[in-house]
């Protein structure tokens, strides 16, 4: 079962800023009145020092109360940053390589395909839309509490075929320069030898894999078997740069503009167990195309 952590946020901040907010309109008044009173009872009778005391125990503030007021601001921080800001994922596969290896830690910007509320999805504020060439997140049509990412090959109206390892966008072929094979480390090494390519869609360069032995829709696959197909509107065409290790819209169709989580623009960290040395430096910082 995958945790959902947007709900968790949302609950949490929503708990601990309730306790603070109660605290604050409600029982801290009441503490002080009480603690006055006590106090001002005790001096009436002339108790002393262990009167004091009990009213300064009258009017200390609960445990769960001082944490809520110290955790809300932190909980509600992040709230803000992760659905609005940025929000950090890791690759688990291999279906985007070589541009994106399994092991990556990178970043979506939340904002570029507009402001949508946490948990609801529901976009507020509209401030962009994808392009083709954009790595999207986004949460699977079939499965929304898994996020895939691909590549946007098709907005709505465009018109998409795949043929010959070649990809067609609206009759034209996507020019393709052919690269060195590709030589993998760690869980990659699996792909090395793989035929490599420089790929444009819409003036966006970027590198695919290519296993030039398989079928250009593997078994399943019929979403283009019987030619192109249009993408609808409020729908995009995506697919994997490694062509032939991606299960994508090929495959499933298209994604709806309300499963879009973000737009991938850099990687942050890189950790592949299966490497030498877990850490690829020279990815760190690397800006995603």
């Amino acid at each position: 079962m995958n945790f959902d952590f947007p709900t968790f946020l949302v609950a949490a901040t929503a708990l601990t800023g309730g306790i603070w907010l109660l605290d604050a309109l409600v029982l801290a008044p009441r503490r002080r009145r009480l603690a006055e009173q006590s106090a001002t009872g005790a001096d009436a009778a002339g108790v002393g020092a262990g009167a004091g005391a009990s009213a300064t125990r009258a009017s200390r503030e609960p445990v769960i109360v001082e944490y809520a007021r110290s955790f809300f601001p932190v909980i509600l921080a992040v709230l803000l940053l992760r659905s609005f800001i940025v929000e950090p994922f890791r690759i688990p596969s291999g279906s985007m390589m070589p541009t994106l290896l399994v092991g990556d830690f990178i970043l979506v910007n939340k904002f570029a395909y507009g402001l949508r509320w946490p948990v609801l999805n529901s976009k507020f504020l509209p401030l962009g839309e994808p392009a083709r060439g954009d790595v999207v997140v986004f949460r699977f049509p079939r499965d929304e509490a898994v996020d895939y990412i691909k590549r946007v090959v098709g907005v709505p109206g465009d018109q998409i075929y795949y043929r010959n390892k070649t990809l067609y966008v609206n009759g034209e072929p996507m020019a393709q320069l052919p690269l060195p094979p590709y030589i993998g480390e760690g869980a990659g090494s699996g792909h090395s030898g793989a035929y490599r390519a420089l790929e444009q869609v819409d003036g966006v360069e970027h590198e695919i894999l290519i296993n030039p032995g398989a079928r250009d829709l593997p078994p399943g696959c019929m979403v283009l078997a019987n030619g192109p197909v249009t993408v609808p509107e409020g729908a995009y065409f995506v697919v994997g740069d490694n062509r032939d290790n991606s299960n994508d819209s090929r495959c499933w169709g298209f994604v709806p503009e309300g499963n879009l989580v973000g737009k991938a623009f850099a990687i942050w960290m890189h950790w592949d167990g299966q490497r030498g040395f877990p850490i690829a430096f020279d990815r760190l910082g690397d800006v995603i195309h």
